[in-house]
């Protein structure tokens, strides 16, 4: 493993960490964030770089719509910052200007510095301390992200936490996918094993409808690009149908560019996936390379708990207690 300073905020180091396969494959995590920087994985004609992201510390702080990072306390939407807890109303940060809370607040988990702890040549673990009343959240809260390459081009993310007051939880890993380099990813084709989604209105709030997604644009069941003829964008919750293997992880979905045959499977520990296009991607700095990132320029598949599910009974259970932990894991697998 190699590791480096990638910059500094308020005079605090954000590190930049390296891990490895023995197959090739590559991943630089930060610290801020819990960033995965970049992902590198080999094809037959050399490294292919799967994943968005930037060139400086600067640039995130200022420009990133949560490229590669871990999105928390709870990641996707909290309609109107609010939600009741044990008979105790709560109210959650939000951005400037924004009616909800998204991905835990404008300083939530993706934009905190974290700490390196245990790493070697194919693992990286991160650490975190939220305290009580953090972004409006309840309870102080340790987590850990452990970051592993597995043979032969596998990213495994561990995702724990444990609290001392009745809260609520929901992490995922936020990376924008593009499997080939294009300028759209819309010709990726795409397949979910899921039947069902959550409608939302126009806010991106879930209605608490549970619909099926036979005969809609968004149905993905079997392969196909996610360019939709009739205009179709997706930034949606699926709920995975779910068959688990022997390791407790579930296919939920698989990921193929048609222009160089690489594909990716997300397997998971998570009873759900949002599915964003990036239909609102603008991003003023030069990416990776160099590259230009704008709308369609990846894709998102977020393993999550539903949204808003803090204010949706029926919804999935949230919740975290003392002595409990949360657990979710969720693996990368390209081929």
């Amino acid at each position: 493993m190699t590791m480096h300073v990638f910059g500094e905020i308020g005079g605090v180091a954000v590190v930049e960490a390296e891990i490895r396969s023995q197959a090739g494959a590559r991943a630089k995590i930060l610290t801020w964030g819990a960033v995965v920087r970049d992902l590198l994985v080999p094809l037959a004609g050399g490294l292919q770089r799967v994943v968005l992201g930037l060139n400086s510390i600067e640039d995130y702080v200022a420009h990133s719509p949560f490229f590669g990072s871990v999105p928390g306390r709870f990641a996707n939407r909290i309609a109107h910052g609010r939600f009741v807890l044990d008979g105790v109303a709560r109210e959650t940060a939000r951005g400037p200007g924004e009616k909800h809370t998204l991905h835990g607040g404008p300083n939530g988990f993706g934009r905190k510095i974290w700490k390196l702890g245990a790493h070697d040549v194919s693992s990286a673990t991160l650490e975190l301390d939220s305290p009580d009343g953090d972004e409006g959240f309840p309870g102080a809260m340790s987590v850990t992200c452990v970051y592993r390459m597995l043979e032969p081009a596998t990213l495994r993310v561990e995702l724990a936490a444990r609290c001392d007051k009745p809260t609520i939880v929901n992490l995922t890993q936020h990376a924008y996918f593009n499997l080939d380099g294009s300028a759209d990813v819309r010709d990726h084709e795409l397949t979910l094993i899921s039947d069902f989604y959550t409608p939302t209105d126009a806010e991106l709030i879930p209605t608490g409808e549970i619909r099926s997604v036979a005969g809609t644009p968004f149905d993905f069941r079997q392969p196909r690009p996610i360019r939709n003829p009739a205009g179709q964008i997706y930034d949606v919750n699926y709920i995975a149908s779910r068959w688990p293997d022997e390791t407790g992880l579930a296919p939920i979905a698989r990921l193929r560019s048609p222009r160089n045959g690489l594909t990716l499977e997300l397997h998971s520990t998570e009873p759900a996936v949002q599915l964003y296009d990036s239909n609102m991607l603008v991003c003023p700095v030069s990416g990776l390379d160099g590259a230009r990132y704008a709308k369609h320029a990846a894709v998102c598949l977020e393993p999550q708990r539903y949204p808003d599910s803090p204010n949706r009974r029926h919804f999935t259970l949230s919740t975290l207690r003392p002595g409990e932990q949360y657990r979710h894991v969720s693996e990368f697998r390209f081929a």
